[in-house]
């Protein structure tokens, strides 16, 4: 087994989404378009809201892609024009097939907008292969109770496992191609070594804390993404004295052309014009 080299580390962006809510966003930026088959990684949060402050993302569409929210703390309500409703707290995962098209809003819970509260959580956008972007919209809702996890024998490591496989868990979701999207806690001094197929492409986004990547043991502290070389088949992550918790993702690349415009990710740019008409003419 061979450990991947740390390649290149980018520093999330502060800036605001939706109808106006923080995140802090690693990819798409001046620095760093996508990550394929990746588009997008927002981690919402986390925030403080006061009584009337919390804010969403209303009705907004979607095409060709899949949107992947992942709630740590808080509780937001979907719903969408297929009929489709429900709401996210701690701990729940929605991974939502976009496809062919769909309308569809996240908002904060009721109690969170009346009351205020605390709201975190992550969304990543995952591209759909062309031969995907046109099937018909689909969710996979996850509570927290059935996401897998794990704890290494020292126990100084514990992992959720949303996709993909991790110290022996396999995660319940299915996706289109073949991925791997793991959250670990790790305690000082912990050490992991996670299987990275030498056919994906991997990242990891730190949020709390520093770890320690790679055979050079590269620092990385809160708020950076590190992007590994695609040379190795594991990716070797350790801390020091302080704790940390990391997004680790891995996907197999499309290697297909890419043709974006806001909400729609499409394969040549006449798709996306279709994609625009098609929403406009009420045909989500």
């Amino acid at each position: 087994m061979t450990s991947r080299s740390v390649s290149r580390i980018v520093t999330g962006l502060n800036t605001l989404e939706g109808a106006g809510f923080p995140v802090r966003r690693p990819f798409p930026t001046a620095e760093l378009s996508d990550f394929d088959p990746f588009l997008l990684l927002d981690e919402m949060g986390p925030v403080e809201y006061r009584p009337g402050e919390a804010k969403g993302a209303p009705d907004h569409p979607h095409r060709g892609f899949e949107t992947v929210t992942y709630v740590l703390d808080g509780r937001m309500n979907h719903e969408d024009s297929k009929g489709n409703a429900g709401s996210l707290g701690p701990g729940d995962v929605q991974w939502m097939t976009a496809g062919r098209g769909v309308v569809h809003s996240e908002m904060p819970a009721a109690e969170l907008e009346s009351r205020g509260g605390s709201m975190h959580g992550f969304q990543l956008w995952v591209n759909l292969p062309q031969r995907d972007k046109m099937m018909e919209p689909r969710y996979q809702e996850i509570p927290a109770s059935r996401i897998p996890e794990a704890v290494s024998p020292d126990g100084r490591a514990r992992v959720r496992v949303l996709a993909g496989e991790a110290l022996g868990r396999r995660a319940v979701i299915e996706t289109r191609t073949p991925i791997f999207y793991l959250h670990y806690r790790l305690e000082p001094g912990a050490s992991i070594v996670q299987p990275a197929p030498p056919d994906h492409n991997v990242f990891a986004w730190v949020f709390s804390g520093e770890a320690f990547f790679g055979p050079e043991k590269r620092a990385v502290s809160e708020g950076k993404m590190v992007l590994f070389a695609p040379e190795g088949d594991e990716v070797a992550i350790s801390t020091k004295d302080s704790p940390a918790q990391l997004l680790l993702v891995g996907g197999v690349p499309l290697k297909e052309p890419v043709a974006r415009a806001g909400p729609f990710v499409m394969n040549t740019r006449a798709e996306v014009i279709q994609a625009f008409e098609d929403f406009q003419a009420g045909r989500f």
